[in-house]
């Protein structure tokens, strides 16, 4: 049977470097002849191999998040359509899948499979799918006579690079070669059985050595016999097979890495005996990596030195100031000499900035995880025929373009930009125009027709005395020392700003309505009437039904909780009891036993017996009321048939029959149930 060559398998290093020759000389549309390059490739599958793995323009990075969030969304707007998005995302269409499944994997806590248990891993026996898109696997060091073959054949192909008449012109030149190479050795064996050629007959015109009638450096053996014993070839130490790479080296790359990396753990570890500080010093000069410090640049300062000295300056006169004036004037006078000479520090005299974040805040949830798991929240939905509510999402989906919508995330501002460090001041500011728009020299802070006045920043001027003239705004100075300060100016502004309120169209007045009952006194509406309207009391307002029906429905739920608290804790938990009762577990006492007898017993013999009697009739009342599943089953085998068939009129009877002997037993021994405070008692 000829053997059937199935093209397609791993791809090999050699595979790969043939290929990518094979592109550079034929292009990327005779994939055809670029496959009868390869021997065990098919023109589908060098062209899969290129577009998925070889070609330069394929990313083979890691992915960034930008990617992963187009990724995603892409895959919402078109799912399963890889081929499509690929291009978009700027990878393949295999790379696209795989991370797609990677994030959901990821979504899920998957990632973390150990290779046993990953469901995608390639088991013995099975082939892999894709195998152009997986890197290739290295060459062996002894190649088989087809690879060797195959090599040789594209090595002469891709190097004729003039067509036809060269490929023919070097066929012809190896076989001009193999012919001189016969004939020569045609020559040496003539020679050497002592026939001769005609060569010998030519004369000799060369001055050098002619190699065919001579042999160079040739040493004649000295005349005499010798033993030749150990020249003859032994048959069995022939072996024309290819030698391994095991025959030549003794020991591998991989077993002398082996025992060099042990000394090394041995080396380290006596290192660490005698001399643990410098070998940890060690250790971390190899752990850290030289980082070279960048030079801090900063910008250039916005106040030179002296006008910061002038401001501290400034600041301790108006301090020393007021302390001195306080302290001249007494205790009497320093009530009335204090608004003269208000704290402007205290009060701030720059301008006040907006409330500006100092730091980017980061995301709490991550936008890839969320966006994954919407996606699998989404291929977990069930038909829509069976109704309900919608699958939550907690991403934010946006369908409106191919990419995904840019979160508005707050950044961390610069503090050095005019537009950012403009603010308020707490004080007016003087010099305004008409418009509300404050003078070159002005600082922004008032608030004109329900706009804000706005220029670049600078000092304000301190006018917490209130001296400067009344500006555009209407307002007027007080009289007094404290009307220029910010409490007045807010009550200022506030009455204003009442005042400039629409006066009232309507007026409305809401009240309570109340009903009087039969007696002439009112009667608030709440929910005793519904109450009333239960218990049969009298009420002039009749409650809904639905109330009602409501009330009793709680009422029932609080009873069957009551009732089930009043359980044993065998039926509340569940756990197993028996269908058929033991009574021989009770002490059999004769009826004709007196009662000395029974008084022989002793107390903790007496209390047993109660205890006992007690236990038996808790299970006949819990039987009662709980069937036990063993009590089920027993009933159905009572009622089944010769035929296998169950009855349920049989059945019915068993049980009957079994609630009948709970009922009598506990007819004869009632079962008594207390409630907690008569326990305590």
């Amino acid at each position: 049977m000829p053997r059937i060559n199935i093209k397609g398998g791993v791809w090999r290093n050699t595979e790969d470097e043939i290929l990518k020759a094979a592109v550079m000389k034929y292009g990327k549309n005779q994939w055809a002849r670029i496959a009868s390059l390869l021997h065990r490739k098919a023109a589908k599958q060098c062209k899969a191999r290129w577009y998925e793995w070889l070609d330069p323009s394929v990313k083979k990075t890691e992915w960034s998040r930008e990617e992963d969030e187009k990724l995603l969304h892409l895959a919402k707007l078109m799912p399963t359509q890889w081929r499509t998005i690929a291009p978009i995302v700027g990878r393949t269409a295999n790379q696209c899948l795989e991370r797609y499944e990677y994030l959901l994997d990821k979504a899920q806590n998957r990632e973390g499979l150990s290779a046993e248990e990953d469901p995608k891993r390639l088991r013995p026996g099975e082939i892999d799918p894709n195998p152009e898109t997986k890197p290739a696997r290295p060459d062996p060091v002894d190649m088989d006579e087809d690879e060797l073959e195959m090599l040789s054949e594209a090595r002469a192909r891709l190097a004729n690079t003039q067509g036809k008449k060269a490929k023919r012109k070097a066929r012809e030149r190896q076989l001009e070669i193999a012919r001189r190479m016969a004939m020569m050795q045609k020559r040496r064996e003539l020679r050497a059985a002592g026939l001769g050629s005609y060569l010998g007959l030519m004369p000799k015109t060369k001055p050098c050595m002619d190699y065919n009638l001579e042999i160079p450096f040739e040493k004649q053996p000295p005349k005499g016999f010798y033993d030749t014993s150990n020249e003859k070839p032994d048959p069995k130490l022939m072996d024309f097979q290819r030698l391994r790479l095991s025959d030549v080296e003794k020991e591998s790359f991989m077993e002398r890495e082996k025992r060099e990396r042990k000394k090394d753990a041995e080396r380290q570890a006596k290192r660490l005996q005698e001399d643990l500080p410098g070998a940890l010093l060690h250790r971390g000069v190899l752990d850290e990596p030289a980082i070279k410090r960048s030079k801090l640049v900063l910008p250039a300062p916005q106040i030179s030195d002296l006008e910061l000295e002038n401001l501290v300056k400034v600041g301790q006169a108006g301090e020393n100031a007021v302390r001195m004036a306080i302290e001249d004037a007494g205790v009497d006078s320093g009530f009335a000499t204090h608004p003269l000479l208000p704290d402007y520090p205290s009060a701030g005299g720059f301008v006040t900035p907006a409330l500006i974040p100092q730091r980017t805040p980061a995301n709490l949830v991550d936008s890839v995880t969320r966006e994954a798991q919407d996606i699998l929240a989404l291929q977990q939905v069930q038909t829509p025929l069976k109704g309900g509510e919608n699958t939550q999402l907690y991403g934010e989906s946006d369908f409106r373009g191919v990419t995904p919508a840019t979160p508005s995330v707050m950044t961390t501002p610069n503090t050095l930009l005019p537009s950012q460090i403009m603010g308020l001041t707490p004080f007016r500011t003087p010099g305004g125009t008409a418009d509300g728009t404050p003078m070159p020299n002005g600082t922004p802070g008032l608030m004109v027709d329900g706009k804000r006045s706005g220029t670049t920043q600078v000092t304000p001027l301190r006018d917490r005395l209130n001296i400067n003239a009344a500006d555009a705004d209407g307002i007027v100075n007080g009289g007094d020392f404290h009307s220029g300060t910010k409490a007045n100016g807010g009550k200022l502004g506030l009455r204003q700003s009442l005042a400039s309120l629409p006066a009232p169209r309507n007026n409305y007045e809401i009240f309570v309505p109340e009903e009087s009952d039969a007696n002439g006194k009112s009667v608030d509406l709440d929910d005793s009437a519904i109450a009333e309207e239960e218990t049969g009391g009298t009420s002039t307002r009749i409650a809904d039904q639905s109330d009602l029906d409501r009330l009793r429905e709680k009422e029932r739920e609080v009873e069957a909780e009551a009732a089930w608290a009043r359980r044993s804790q065998v039926v509340r938990r569940g756990l197993p009891r028996p269908s058929d009762i033991n009574h021989s577990i009770l002490r059999s006492i004769p009826p004709s036993q007196t009662p000395q007898q029974e008084s022989a017993m002793t107390d903790l013999q007496r209390a047993e017996e109660m205890i006992k009697q007690e236990m038996i009739t808790m299970m006949h009342y819990d039987n009662l009321l709980n069937p036990p599943p063993s009590q089920l089953a027993e009933a159905s085998k009572q009622a089944a048939t010769a035929s296998g068939a169950i009855s349920s009129a049989q059945q019915k009877r068993y049980m009957q029959q079994v609630k009948s002997a709970h009922e009598a037993y506990l007819r004869e021994t009632p079962f008594g149930q207390f409630d907690e405070p008569e326990l305590k008692e």
